[in-house]
């Protein structure tokens, strides 16, 4: 798995009806790959968020829209940027991801959290709980899905999740890459250091450099090379050359960049990758404009000369 850039695809805000929408989703994650891109992600969100909407506005089920993003593209590797655990049975998952993965070819990415928009919870009937709660279901739902994925039957008789012998088939591989979002330092990664094969980082600027610290730190106390746990950060996107740092409100400011592509480039070399971060998902905000076709391309094509490999 290596993920140098990727893109994540946050709303589908885009000022079009409805039979447009999911044609200029095609056009994005199309656009990514032309540009060559590594990845193409989606929320896992059920309503929109607060810092890009109101609940109300378009809201795609992921993976269904994975399902379909995967026969409309040949090589971007397909993923959640995460998957919010308390969404789904674990051995429901297991059979999506793996559903995916043979759809795409072998492309899937399980990406995966512990979920943490209450409204949703609240509103569709899912049990919130406090956060220990919920990092306590992850940790016993990999239990399940990891066995899952590699082809075993699982039995589990747990706290929150019960299986008899569950299995997940067809499956295309016998790895599929996991990524774990989140920056505890206590409890996420420490996980990400035992289970997966990518952190993303989500979190300013100015902790990056510490909690690149702590990831080493953690791969090396359980004898793990810390290289072998690949890093991003997502990073929201204003892509327009006629954006001012006076246009960026001061509570995203340590998570966006902004202007033009050679200017977005610069910021991500200097914030980001400068900070040991190995790679950058790009959340392109689209839903004050809508979608122009280019945009990722020229950023894309800015940034990959900085990325390496």
């Amino acid at each position: 798995m290596t993920i140098r850039l990727g893109i994540q695809i946050p709303n589908f805000s885009y000022g079009t009806g409805v039979p447009e929408l999911f044609p200029t989703v095609i056009a994005q994650a199309q656009e990514a790959e032309a540009a060559g891109a590594d990845a193409v992600f989606v929320m896992d969100h059920l309503y929109q968020l607060p810092s890009l909407g109101a609940p109300e506005e378009p809201m795609l089920e992921a993976y269904t829209a994975l399902g379909a993003l995967a026969n409309a593209t040949q090589r971007v590797q397909l993923g959640t940027l995460v998957t919010g655990n308390t969404y789904r049975n674990p051995a429901l998952l297991a059979k999506e991801i793996t559903t995916l993965d043979v759809i795409s070819q072998g492309r899937a990415i399980l990406g995966i959290g512990t979920g943490w928009f209450e409204l949703e919870h609240d509103s569709l009937g899912y049990e919130f709980g406090t956060f220990t709660d919920r990092f306590n279901k992850l940790h016993e739902a990999l239990d399940i899905i990891l066995p899952m994925l590699k082809g075993e039957r699982v039995t589990v008789d747990g706290t929150y999740y019960r299986t008899s012998e569950a299995f997940a088939n067809p499956r295309f591989r016998d790895h599929i890459p996991l990524m774990i979002g989140g920056t505890g330092e206590k409890k996420t990664i420490p996980l990400a250091a035992k289970h997966f094969d990518h952190l993303n980082l989500v979190c300013g600027f100015d902790e990056l450099a510490r909690k690149i610290q702590v990831k080493n730190e953690q791969c090396e106390q359980i004898g793990r090379d810390p290289s072998e746990l690949e890093t991003s950060m997502l990073v929201f996107g204003l892509i327009d050359e006629n954006i001012t740092e006076d246009f960026i409100p001061s509570d995203v400011k340590q998570r966006a960049v902004w202007g033009g592509a050679e200017q977005i480039a610069d910021q991500l070399k200097t914030k980001v990758l400068d900070a040991g971060v190995d790679g950058v998902i790009l959340s392109p905000v689209t839903h004050l404009d809508g979608y122009h076709p280019g945009r990722i391309t020229a950023v894309t094509e800015a940034v990959r000369p900085l990325l390496g490999g």
